[in-house]
C-alpha cells in the first residue's frame, strides 16, 4: 500500500511540473526608434550641437532669415509695381486703347461704381485681403509676366465684341474635349493631359464665357 501511495505521488508531481510554466523567458530586444539628424552614426555632427536653437524649425528659421537677411529667396515677396514699371505695362494699356474699348462695350467708371456695394456685400475685400501672401506671390507674376502677351489678346476681343470671346471660350473648352476624347498624355510623364490641363482650362472656359456674358448685358 505504501509502494502504491508513492507510486501515485510521483506522478502527480510529474504531471504538475508538465502543466508548470516557464520561469525563465528569453526576452528579445527591440531596435531603437529614435531618429536623428545624423542617421545613429558616431562619427557624424549633431544637429543639436552645431545649430543654434533659433535656427531649429521651420516657423523659427523663418522668422530668423526674415529678421538678418534682407531680400532672402525664402521671404522674398512678388514686386508688382517694380515689375509693371519694368514692363511698361500702363504705357501698353493705353497704346492698345483698352480703356476705351472697354467704355465702347458699355463698363466706364459709373458702371464700376454701381458694382461696388454688391463686391462689399459678398466680401471680395475680405477674401483678398486675407490671402494677400497667394496673390502677390501666386497670381500676380502670372498676370504682370503674361500682360505683354495677353493685352493684345483681350485688345482684339475688344474690338470684336463679346462673340470673341464667346469663340475663345468654345475654342478652349473643344481642346479640353480633344484632350479626354482622345486620351492625350503629357509627354515624358505619362499622366492624363485632358485631367491636369483641364485644372487651367475648365476655369479659363468659365472665365471667358463669363466675360462675354458680362459684356452682352452692358452693352448700350
Amino acid at each position: 500500500m505504501a509502494r502504491l501511495s508513492s507510486l501515485l505521488l510521483a506522478s502527480a508531481l510529474a504531471t504538475g511540473a508538465a502543466f508548470t510554466p516557464q520561469s525563465s523567458v528569453s526576452s528579445v530586444a527591440r531596435p531603437s526608434t529614435k531618429l536623428n539628424e545624423n542617421f545613429g552614426f558616431d562619427f557624424a555632427e549633431d544637429q543639436a550641437e552645431n545649430t543654434p536653437g533659433i535656427l531649429l524649425g521651420e516657423a523659427n528659421y523663418k522668422q530668423w532669415v526674415g529678421e538678418n537677411i534682407d531680400n532672402s529667396f525664402l521671404n522674398r515677396q512678388y514686386d508688382v509695381v517694380k515689375r509693371v514699371r519694368e514692363l511698361d505695362i500702363l504705357a501698353l494699356t493705353a497704346e492698345l486703347g483698352i480703356l476705351s474699348k472697354l467704355e465702347k462695350n458699355g463698363l466706364d467708371l459709373a458702371t464700376l461704381e454701381s458694382f461696388l456695394p454688391a463686391i462689399e456685400k459678398l466680401g471680395v475685400l475680405s477674401i483678398v485681403g486675407g490671402n494677400q501672401q497667394l496673390l502677390i506671390n501666386g497670381l500676380a507674376p502670372v498676370a504682370v509676366e503674361g500682360a505683354p502677351f495677353i493685352l493684345p489678346l483681350i485688345a482684339g476681343a475688344l474690338e470684336i465684341g463679346p462673340p470673341a470671346f464667346f469663340a475663345a471660350a468654345a475654342g478652349v473648352a473643344g481642346v479640353e474635349y480633344g484632350l479626354l476624347a482622345n486620351h492625350v498624355l503629357i509627354p515624358f510623364v505619362g499622366l492624363e493631359a485632358g485631367v491636369y490641363l483641364g485644372l487651367l482650362l475648365v476655369p479659363l472656359t468659365g472665365v471667358l464665357g463669363g466675360a462675354g456674358i458680362a459684356l452682352s448685358s452692358l452693352k448700350k
